[in-house]
């Protein structure tokens, strides 16, 4: 065999091939211990390598120079939710997610691109979130807000959300706008911003958009206040009334006074996993034209009124979980009374729209534009208002809490500083709501027939089972065993407490420790009784 230029060879035995010669400008590296050669410019390898160098496509390099970037720029943070954001150094105080959109990872690649006149790859990007992301796990946990937040001092700090990061500071002294904000905030693509409160504050325009009774604007106006307090749990607002009273309207006008969005309203989620994404990225929630509560859905609201958490599986995996954790200021329109579980009726508060007289009907044009032209001086006396409550806050007492008892003491601290009437027409209204949930229930019914007879029962759920008249058709809702009776009975215990009933689960004593349930009437079956008034104590 012959080689190339017609060397003969042997089989197997080692080709030599030519090499060729450096091309100008090329050096070879030197070999260690041996001192760098000068190139043809006469610049030697180590200063090549300490000068700035155009962007050599790797992605290891690149990754580098993006965390390089980063740290110029931002500084990362442990969000008190678990996640990592990213703050800008010079920038509003607005926590970036490191990889949503408009996020870091957006932000990185433009500023790469600035510098280096280069893109970054994807996995270089990647791999300079990861890094951040790990040194976001090592820092100490900041509270991020959405929308509000709580300040050390007890006050509360609203964001405005406007591109140049604004604020309102509110405590019991009173209200003031920020060009920064002194806590971090959070904003998604719902988050839209508020307009610059203007002194003198109003609430004659509000009133005007509304159509509820007196007493229904002012419990409207408690609510209202109460959203602005991001550590408290708030009641659902229910707007209710006939077709044409302009619910969603006035969903529409509330939920924008506190939290504007380009999506106000929307519709009941149809799963855990889509409630999630709902209730994550604003913090007042309204839904519009609820025909139901199923099941899961109830005890879904209710977590997200007390914010509880709920524990799901994550996405594209097979051994983690995430934990969905929320509370939420929430707001529904068109839901049926009867259609609630005691529990939920129980965290609601139900405000009944009136009929519109035709005469007196806007177009939507007309109240858009009144809305307007109201927003900055209504938020400022909502802004007023929450600093008077902040201020008596501390000296409210209240005899006898309802199951929401701190909106309770901020409507007892509201009437302080107004003279309203709030908290008993609260109350009133839950029992009014409670009242409802029972006659449409038709295990609240039963038991509630059954004890105008026996007054007081005692026993197991098979008894009760077994004694407790079924209506007449039979109901599909209706138990099937003696544990779905237990269940049902535990489900609308709440509501039958608020009407007198007193409902107890214990076990037998003795040896045999059956588990019992104690049902007994309180006061006449014909004239169900309310909870007792709560009054105001001297501090």
């Amino acid at each position: 065999m012959t080689g190339p230029d017609g060397t003969p060879t042997e089989a197997g035995s080692v080709r030599h091939l030519r090499v060729a010669a450096p091309s100008p400008g090329e050096q070879d590296e030197p070999l260690p211990g041996m001192p760098a050669t000068a190139g043809p410019t006469g610049v030697t390898g180590e200063q090549e390598q300490a000068d700035p160098a155009p962007d050599d496509g790797g992605s290891g390099s690149q990754a580098t120079r993006l965390v390089a970037l980063s740290r110029e720029r931002y500084r990362v943070v442990r969000g008190s939710d678990g996640r990592a954001y990213a703050v800008d150094l010079t920038g509003p105080m607005i926590a970036l997610s490191l990889r949503g959109k408009d996020g870091l990872r957006t932000r990185l690649a433009t500023a790469y691109y600035d510098r280096y006149d280069s893109t970054p790859g994807g996995g270089a990007l990647s791999d300079a979130l990861t890094v951040l992301e790990g040194a976001a796990a090592e820092a100490e946990p900041e509270s991020v807000g959405l929308r509000v937040a709580a300040t050390v001092d007890g006050g509360v700090v609203l964001d405005l959300g406007t591109v140049d990061g604004r604020c309102v500071q509110v405590d019991a002294h009173g209200w003031t706008v920020l060009e920064r904000s002194p806590v971090l905030f959070r904003r998604t693509a719902l988050t839209s911003p508020l307009p610059i409160p203007a002194r003198p504050g109003d609430l004659a325009a509000l009133r005007g958009l509304v159509n509820v009774s007196e007493a229904g604007f002012r419990l409207l106006v408690g609510w209202l206040v109460a959203a602005f307090l991001p550590d408290i749990p708030h009641p659902i607002l229910v707007l209710t009334g006939e077709q044409g009273t302009a619910k969603s309207t006035a969903a529409r006008i509330t939920v924008c006074l506190l939290d504007p969005s380009p999506a106000p309203l929307r519709s009941a989620p149809r799963d855990v996993r889509q409630w999630s994404v709902t209730a994550s990225a604003s913090w007042v929630v309204a839904l519009d034209n609820v025909s139901g509560v199923a099941p899961w859905f109830s005890d879904t609201l209710c977590k997200a009124v007390t914010g509880d958490g709920m524990v799901d599986r994550a996405l594209y995996t097979d051994d983690d979980v995430t934990v969905i954790s929320y509370r939420r200021v929430l707001a529904m329109t068109s839901i049926d009374a009867g259609d609630l579980a005691g529990d939920l009726a129980e965290r609601i508060l139900p405000l009944e729209l009136t009929r519109i007289d035709p005469s007196r009907r806007r177009t939507d044009a007309e109240i858009s534009a009144a809305y307007d032209a109201a927003r900055p001086a209504v938020l400022a006396a909502l802004l007023d208002l929450l600093c008077q409550v902040l201020a008596a806050l501390p000296g409210v007492r209240v005899a006898e809490l309802p199951r929401m008892a701190d909106f309770a003491r901020v409507l007892a601290a509201l009437d302080t500083v107004t003279g309203w009437t709030t908290l008993p027409d609260y109350t009133t209204a839950a029992a009014d709501l409670a009242a409802t949930v029972v006659a449409a229930d038709p295990v609240a019914d039963a038991v509630r027939r059954h004890l105008a007879d026996v007054r007081v029962w005692t026993g197991t759920a098979d008894a009760l089972y077994a004694q407790l008249p079924a209506p007449d058709p039979r109901p599909r809702t209706w138990p099937k065993s003696a544990r779905g009776m237990s269940g049902a009975v535990r489900r609308v215990a709440p509501a039958l407490r608020a009407q007198g009933v007193t409902v107890d689960f214990a076990r037998e004593a003795g040896g045999n420790r059956a588990r019992l349930i104690h049902l007994a009437y309180d006061s006449s079956p014909d004239r169900p009784s309310r909870p007792s008034q709560p009054s105001l104590e001297p501090p």
